[in-house]
C-alpha cells in the first residue's frame, strides 16, 4: 500500500461487491483529495441550478430537484462502480416522469387530477416504482437489458426528447401560457401567443441563455450555471422584475432537509405504473451505462452493469422517499466532473455536502429567481443534443437504421414521449428480427498461398473454388426466424453452382445453439439434398450445438463421417474420397 493511500482495512469481497466504495476507498490516494474537492464544488455549481430547472420539466417545484440530489449524490457514491458518473435528475428522465404521470392521471381516473398535490403524489409513487423495477432487474442480473435499444433508435429518441423539452420551456421564455397538445402543436401555440409575450421576461431569458453559452468559452473554470443563477437573482431583486414588470419568479422554497414521504395510492394505480417504469429503465439505464462505459474506457477501469442497476435502484428508492424525481447518470454533469479533474466518487460526496448546505441555508435566495432563467438553463442543457449530427452520421453509415431513429424522433414530437418510447422499442426489436431473419451466407474458396485458409469468393475473386464441393458459411446463428431463409439461400447457391456440387460443407462457426424449427429445417434440407445426390457435411460445430443436435435427432449431420473440426479437414476428406469426383 502506498504511503499516500488511506489506511482503511480491506473488507471482504462480498461486502465490497455490495458497497463498491469499500473496494476503492482503502486505496484512495490523498493527493487526489484537492482535485476531488475542486471538482465537487464545480459539480455542485452545475447540478444545483440544473436540478431546479429539471424539476420544472417534470412539473414539480424546484426543491424536488434538490431533494433528488440529496439521495442520488450520496447513494451513488456508496454503491456505484463508475468513478466519473454523476447521477441525478436529467432532461430525459424529467421528461419521461412528466409524460408518464400525465398519462397515469388520465388512465387511472385519478380524483382531483388537476390538483398539484395529486400530481406530486403520483410522481413520487412513479419514482418509487421505477426504483423497484431497477431493483428487480439488478437482482435478476439484467445488466444486458440495454441491448434491446439500438443506438440509432436511442439517438433518435433522445433527440426527439430534447426537442420536446426545449419546446416545453418556450412559454416560460416568452412569459405566455403553456399550450396543450404534442410538441408541434405546442410550438404553433407559442407562435400564436407572441403578441401577448412579456418582452422583459424574454429579455431576461435570452440574456441568461447567451451568458450560458458565452461564459464557458471565456473560461471553462467559470461555473456558468451558478453565475447566471445568482446573477439574475440579484438583478431580479434590485430591479423588482416581478412587481414592476410581471416577470414570473420561483417564489418561496421550503428551507431544510426533505421529510420522508410514502405516497398513498391504490394498488391498481401502482400496477398501472409498471409498464411505463420498465420503459424508463430501458431509456435511463441505456444513457447512464453508455456514459459510464465512455469514461471507464477512457480511464482504464471496469463498470459492473448489474451493480449499476442496483445502485440506480437504491438511488431512485431514496429519491422517492425524499419526494424527489427519477435519477440517472447523465453526460453533462459527468463530463463537467471529469473535466474539472475529479478522480473518484469523493467528488459526488463534496457536491452532496454543499447541496445539503444549500437546502439548509440558501433556499431563501431563490425566491426572486426568474422562471425564464430556469427555462434558459434547460434549453442550454439540451441544445447540444438538438444541434448534434448523430442521425446524419448514421444516415451515411446505415440508411435503414437512420430511418428507425427518425421514426423514434417523430414518435416523440408528433405524439408524446411514452408512445415515442414504445415506437423506439418496437423499431429496435423489428430491426433485430429483420437483420437476424436475413443472414448473410457466403460461398468460400481457398485463399491462394495460405494453406488451410478459406474466405468469401464474392469479396475475394482471386480465391480458388474447390471443384465439386460447395463450401457455405452462415454469418449468423440459425433459429426459427431465419430457418426458411437459410434454406432458400442454400438452394440458390446450389442452383447457380456449375458444375453442380457433389457435396456441401457447412461452416458452423457462427452457430451457438439450435432450436426445434432450425433442426426440422436441417432434417428436411438433408433429405432434399440427399435425393439429389448431394451429401452434406459440417465443420467447426460447437459443443452446445452438437449436444442439441443429438438431443433432437440430428445425429446424421454430426456423426464421425459428416462432422469435422475445420473446413479444411472436411475438404481434405472429400478430396481423398470418390465423393467429390465426377463419374
Amino acid at each position: 500500500m502506498s504511503s499516500q493511500s488511506l489506511k482503511i482495512p480491506k473488507p471482504s469481497r462480498k461486502i465490497s461487491g455490495f458497497l463498491p466504495i469499500l473496494s476503492w476507498l482503502p486505496h484512495y490516494n490523498r493527493t487526489w483529495l484537492s482535485l476531488d474537492i475542486i471538482a465537487g464544488l464545480t459539480l455542485w455549481g452545475l447540478v444545483v441550478p440544473e436540478a431546479m430547472a429539471y424539476a420544472g420539466i417534470a412539473g414539480l417545484p424546484p426543491q424536488a430537484g434538490l431533494y433528488t440530489l440529496v439521495a442520488s449524490l450520496l447513494i451513488y457514491a456508496l454503491l456505484g462502480t463508475a468513478r466519473h458518473l454523476s447521477v441525478g435528475p436529467t432532461s430525459a428522465t424529467s421528461a419521461l416522469l412528466a409524460s408518464s404521470v400525465a398519462t397515469l392521471l388520465v388512465s387511472t381516473a385519478a380524483i382531483n387530477a388537476s390538483d398539484p398535490a395529486t400530481y406530486q403524489t403520483y410522481a413520487t409513487a412513479f419514482v418509487l416504482v421505477v426504483g423497484i423495477v431497477f431493483l428487480v432487474a439488478g437482482l435478476a442480473r439484467f445488466g444486458f437489458i440495454t441491448q434491446f435499444l439500438s443506438k440509432p433508435v436511442m439517438d433518435g429518441f433522445v433527440m426527439g426528447l430534447a426537442i420536446f423539452v426545449a419546446v416545453g420551456q418556450l412559454n416560460k421564455l416568452f412569459g405566455v401560457s403553456k399550450p396543450n397538445g404534442n410538441t408541434v402543436e405546442k410550438f404553433v401555440g407559442i407562435i400564436k401567443q407572441l403578441s401577448q409575450a412579456n418582452w422583459v421576461t424574454f429579455a431576461v431569458g435570452i440574456t441568461a441563455m447567451g451568458l450560458l453559452f458565452l461564459l464557458p468559452r471565456l473560461s471553462k473554470k467559470i461555473p456558468a450555471g451558478l453565475v447566471v443563477l445568482f446573477g439574475f437573482i440579484l438583478v431580479s431583486s434590485l430591479l423588482k422584475l416581478s412587481d414592476l414588470y410581471g416577470v414570473s419568479v420561483v417564489g418561496k422554497l421550503p428551507q431544510g432537509l426533505p421529510a420522508l414521504v410514502i405516497p398513498k395510492l391504490p394498488i391498481t394505480a401502482y400496477l398501472s405504473m409498471l409498464l411505463p417504469a420498465i420503459g424508463v429503465l430501458l431509456v435511463a439505464f441505456s444513457e447512464a451505462l453508455g456514459v459510464a462505459h465512455e469514461f471507464a474506457d477512457k480511464h482504464g477501469y471496469d463498470v459492473n452493469a448489474d451493480q449499476e442497476l442496483n445502485a440506480h435502484a437504491v438511488v431512485n428508492l431514496g429519491s422517492a422517499l425524499f419526494g424527489g424525481m427519477i435519477a440517472s447518470g447523465g453526460m453533462s454533469a459527468s463530463a463537467v466532473k471529469e473535466g474539472a479533474g475529479g478522480r473518484t466518487q469523493v467528488t459526488n460526496l463534496v457536491a452532496w455536502i454543499f447541496t445539503i448546505i444549500t437546502l439548509l441555508f440558501l433556499t431563501p435566495l431563490f425566491t426572486q429567481l426568474p422562471e425564464a432563467v430556469l427555462a434558459a438553463l434547460i434549453i442550454h442543457a439540451v441544445w447540444h443534443i438538438i444541434a448534434s449530427r448523430k442521425l446524419q452520421k448514421i444516415r451515411s453509415a446505415s440508411p435503414v437504421e437512420f430511418w428507425f431513429g427518425v421514426l423514434a424522433l417523430l414518435g416523440v414530437i408528433l405524439i408524446d414521449v411514452l408512445p415515442g418510447m414504445v415506437i423506439g422499442l418496437v423499431a429496435s426489436l423489428v430491426f433485430v428480427i429483420y437483420k437476424s431473419s436475413r443472414p448473410h451466407l457466403s460461398s468460400l474458396g481457398r485463399v491462394p498461398g495460405i494453406p488451410g485458409a478459406y474466405s468469401d469468393l464474392s469479396r475475394h475473386p482471386e480465391n480458388i473454388p474447390v471443384p465439386g464441393i460447395l463450401i457455405l458459411r452462415l454469418d449468423a446463428p440459425i433459429y426459427y426466424a431465419n430457418a426458411q431463409t437459410v434454406r432458400e439461400l442454400v438452394r440458390s447457391y446450389i442452383a447457380v453452382t456449375q458444375p453442380p456440387p457433389r457435396a456441401v460443407v457447412l461452416d458452423s462457426t457462427a452457430e451457438d445453439n439450435l432450436d426445434i424449427t432450425s433442426v426440422e429445417m436441417l432434417k428436411s434440407l438433408l433429405g432434399e439434398l440427399k435425393g439429389k445426390g448431394i451429401a452434406v457435411y459440417v465443420a467447426d460445430v460447437h459443443a452446445p450445438v452438437a449436444e442439441a443436435a443429438r438431443r433432437m435427432g440430428l445425429n446424421e449431420l454430426i456423426s464421425k463421417d459428416h462432422g469435422f473440426p475445420t473446413v479444411d479437414a472436411a475438404v481434405n476428406f472429400l478430396e481423398l474420397s470418390d465423393l467429390s469426383k465426377k463419374d
